[in-house]
């Protein structure tokens, strides 16, 4: 017996698209994009730069292997909402504690199945990115659309995520003390920095650069985030006070805000790029590497060249910037995920370059 829709997506442009409910039964308006990774819907579904988003996963079954404790990238998830092609919400992992829907309803975050993903993506792709609401099935269009005009996307994604007092995460026999400014930290990121020694102090967005130099770092990160870079001023002037005093490592948002601070511009893609099979080139070694990516926004070539910014990566899909330098400063960032989980791995090295930076300035 064929199920009846109970809820459907309303896109600002009038179209619709019907499904079944999963996860909360609540309404949301969000900015709809898409991923294209395989596998890692949890790490999706728990990073804080999916803030104010609604994610359309390409791959077409989601849910088969559950929820497990110890892959979140934040304690407590604030996607938008999450649309898939079938929904599985019997999994098959030993390691599963929950299931996607349970964890979606626990946050009040709604889930839409049995949408043809391979149209809406194709529509975001050619017409880009726009609000979109999901709904109850009774919703008409009319009412929909009412709703998503009179609805902006709030610009605080940042602070919203940014934890809102410092907090630690040490290892065993530590060389190096990090500061780690969260705009939307994933804790992979952490992991990734107590597991070459380093002690983590993660600090908010809006840290000053004299409560930085009482904790006495070896280096500061700039951690990835939500939202448009322009709008995180506080962080910018950070790193416009702090640059030359540290070795300072940026990923994802923390890159943006890099180069905002050196003068160069940022602008907002079509569509971003979400997913886990990026080719970037790494220009100083000509090597090619398949990257984890997620970002709606990018560092203007053009702008680049009035400052002192060395470009070092770029997207072979469509030449956008991936990585810049400035080794004067001791200072580097990149738009990917070198933190990436479940993968690629081809990029962890960026971890060690910045331990030896560290480890030059001792």
């Amino acid at each position: 017996m064929k199920r009846e829709f109970n809820r459907k997506i309303i896109l600002e442009d009038g179209t619709e698209y019907y499904g079944y409910g999963f996860g909360a039964n609540t309404e949301a308006i969000c900015e709809l994009v898409f991923n294209t990774s395989m596998v890692g819907y949890q790490e999706i579904i728990s990073d804080p730069s999916y803030t104010y988003q609604m994610v359309v996963m390409t791959y077409p079954l989601i849910g088969n292997y559950g929820i497990a404790d110890e892959d979140y990238e934040t304690k407590q998830p604030t996607i938008g909402g999450m649309v898939v092609r079938e929904y599985n919400g019997q999994p098959s992992n030993f390691r599963y504690t929950k299931t996607l829907s349970e964890i979606l309803e626990e946050n009040n975050i709604p889930g839409i199945e049995g949408i043809d993903t391979r149209k809406l993506t194709r529509s975001i792709r050619d017409l880009g990115s726009r609000k979109a609401l999901i709904t109850d099935i009774e919703t008409t269009l009319e009412e929909g659309l009412k709703k998503i005009k009179g609805y902006e996307i709030p610009k605080d994604a940042v602070a919203k995520v940014s934890s809102k007092k410092k907090w630690y995460s040490r290892t065993s026999n530590p060389k190096y003390n990090v500061v780690a400014i969260d705009c939307g930290i994933k804790l992979n990121i952490v992991r990734s920095l107590n597991k070459r020694g380093c002690n983590v102090t993660v600090v908010p967005y809006n840290t000053t650069p004299e409560e930085i130099a009482n904790l006495k770092p070896d280096g500061v990160f700039f951690s990835n985030g939500p939202g448009d870079p322009e709008n995180v001023t506080e962080t910018i002037e950070l790193i416009k006070q702090i640059k030359g005093k540290y070795p300072i490592f940026g990923i994802c948002l923390g890159h943006q805000l890099i180069s905002l601070a050196y003068g160069a511009k940022t602008y907002k893609l079509k569509f971003g790029h979400r997913g886990g099979n990026h080719p970037v080139k790494n220009l100083e070694t000509g090597k090619i590497e398949i990257t984890s990516q997620n970002h709606g926004y990018a560092v203007d070539e053009a702008s680049l060249r009035h400052t002192n910014l060395k470009v070092t990566h770029i997207n072979l899909l469509d030449k956008t910037i991936e990585g810049v330098e400035n080794k004067k400063d001791k200072i580097f960032s990149v738009q990917y995920h070198p933190e990436s989980a479940p993968g690629p791995q081809d990029s962890t090295y960026l971890f060690d370059k910045f331990i030896n930076l560290m480890e030059e300035e001792k």
